[in-house]
């Protein structure tokens, strides 16, 4: 995504839940990183093929402890002098986590909920998501008057997240799994449990109900990710969510953009006016 007037750019990035670059936003320049939940190698290799550099990361987000999305943070921190944001309870599930073989100390950056904060350019605004992390939240970032909403793993839409989705210019929501591909796929019947519960996952269904039902005008974009590798697929979760819309009267490429998110390589770059 990139601003012209300022230079910012996007990188969205999206992998299943187990293997996935979350979402990267990226600033030519000054950038931020949501989440880590791959190799350092595969970060830089990835950076590199649109041009860019760990020298331009001015910051970590990490949205809840689980290995898919810390595996990272702890090289990018203590290694490369990437200081690592999140809620005290986040940051101590982090340095709990197996994956973590770089535990945090000298990067770790406390931000709380609902309270806003400015680095660099950006303002940025943490908020409560239900998921079964330690703490979990999704992400608000406002720069050059345009607000950008990033939500991942979380079980249900809440008053809370509703009202950052409702703010948003462009948004990055889940869409982890189609119902019916769940339950009957093979999935032992405890994890079924946990990724259809309040504090799991969002079905392609319901997030698409939520988008029709809240539809605003100056929502441009919207991105689907975290689509499980098992129960999910990109054609699948667009489908699923451009019917609904359509039902609602909203035309997908005329009234707002969707895209869903690759789930083992790379995106792409997006720019905007």
């Amino acid at each position: 995504m990139s601003y012209p007037e300022n230079g910012y750019t996007l990188s969205l990035i999206d992998t299943d839940n187990l293997k996935g670059y979350e979402g990267q936003e990226l600033h030519i320049g000054d950038g931020i990183l949501i989440d880590a939940g791959i190799g350092i190698r595969t970060i830089r290799k990835v950076l590199k093929e649109y041009g860019l550099s760990l020298s331009m990361i001015r910051a970590v987000l990490v949205t809840h402890d689980h290995a898919d999305h810390i595996k990272a943070v702890g090289n990018l921190g203590e290694k490369f002098g990437i200081p690592g944001y999140s809620t005290p309870e986040i940051h101590v599930g982090i340095n709990k986590s197996y994956c973590m073989t770089e535990k945090l100390s000298t990067s770790v950056r406390h931000l709380y909920k609902e309270t806003p904060i400015e680095l660099e350019d950006f303002k940025i605004t943490a908020f409560e998501v239900p998921h079964d992390g330690t703490d979990n939240v999704g992400y608000c970032i406002e720069a050059d008057g345009k607000v950008f909403t990033f939500l991942t793993d979380l079980g249900c839409i809440t008053p809370v997240a509703a009202q950052y989705i409702c703010k948003a210019h462009y948004l990055i929501i889940e869409a982890n799994y189609d119902e019916e591909m769940l339950k009957m796929g093979p999935y032992p019947a405890y994890l079924k449990e946990r990724i259809l519960g309040p504090n799991g996952h969002m079905c392609n269904k319901d997030t698409a109900e939520f988008l029709a039902n809240n539809m605003h005008e100056n929502l441009k974009y919207i991105w689907l990710c975290h689509l499980s590798k098992d129960n999910n697929h990109p054609e699948l979760a667009y489908k699923t969510v451009e019917w609904i819309l359509r039902n609602k009267g909203i035309c997908v490429g005329t009234d707002v953009q969707l895209i869903a998110l690759k789930r083992n390589t790379p995106t792409g770059m997006y720019e905007f006016e």
